[in-house]
């Protein structure tokens, strides 16, 4: 048994970085559905279709806790799948809420009435079926009450990404920078709501500006699984390595992996 880690693709490993970083211990499977990737301009069905088949794959190599690190899953997905087909001794778990909980400067858990935070203008860059969703302003309702979000559609930033083109993808990010700034042009902070986003965290910072607090998941996402773990020490299993699995071409994934974490990733066939 290990924790089970999916992503439509490759952004994930941001999370699976930070994870490993923090809980050196705990052994991971991480699958990439690499096929299928991206997920952002797919519809809500075809999401929940392809994590639930991401996530079974995941149950069939000893993963009772999977974690979606994938925002879009997250968004389009999670809740169908929590209230209607997790069985009771699983569990999944998205990246939204640790966050929204950093945002509003909520403990893990908290489940008090919504109210006034310190942050007023919020803008939020994630895939267009992320934005879609409004997954993002119905957890925050849950937790904060006068906060405006504008939300950006970042098409084509998860593409370039998984194609290793970075420059185009730091020209894309300027592009949705901009065009949100002519909507909200002093946002106090930024919520990057796409795994593949912290590796543009960078240009993200700058188009924005210094005054701008740039909120990104790994670490959070991090700390969050590393309290859950504690309090749920049943769910950690008796894995001893992690590994990677991917439906789309290993020799291919496992060489723009190991450009992403600058270390070797040597991928499986799912």
């Amino acid at each position: 048994m290990a924790v089970g880690v999916f992503d439509s693709g490759l952004g994930g490993l941001t999370v699976l970085r930070a994870l490993t970083n923090r809980l050196p211990d705990v052994p991971f499977v991480y699958l990439g559905d690499n096929a299928h990737t991206p997920y952002g301009v797919r519809d809500a069905e075809d999401i929940y279709t392809l994590t639930c088949a991401g996530v079974e794959r995941l149950w069939d190599e000893g993963c009772d806790l999977v974690i979606l690190a994938c925002n879009t899953a997250s968004a389009a997905a999670l809740r169908r799948m929590q209230e209607t087909w997790v069985p009771a001794d699983k569990r999944v778990l998205g990246v939204f809420v640790p966050l929204i909980e950093a945002l509003t400067e909520r403990q893990w858990g908290d489940n008090s009435p919504p109210r006034e935070v310190a942050v007023k203008h919020v803008a939020l860059f994630a895939t267009p079926a992320t934005v879609q969703s409004r997954a993002f302003q119905r957890e925050l309702a849950f937790r904060a009450i006068g906060v405006d979000v504008e939300a950006q559609p970042c098409a084509g930033v998860v593409d370039a990404i998984e194609q290793g083109d970075l420059i185009l993808a730091e020209a894309l990010v300027h592009s949705h920078v901009e065009a949100l700034l002519r909507r909200m042009p002093r946002p106090e902070a930024a919520v990057l709501g796409c795994t593949h986003y912290p590796l543009m965290e960078e240009a993200f910072a700058a188009a924005l500006g210094p005054q701008v607090a740039v909120f990104s998941q790994p670490n959070l996402v991090a700390a969050s699984l590393d309290d859950y773990l504690r309090r749920h020490p049943d769910m950690l299993g008796r894995g001893t390595e992690t590994r990677f699995l991917t439906t789309g071409d290993p020799v291919n994934v496992s060489r723009k992996a190991t450009q992403f974490l600058r270390r070797q990733v040597p991928f499986e066939p799912a």
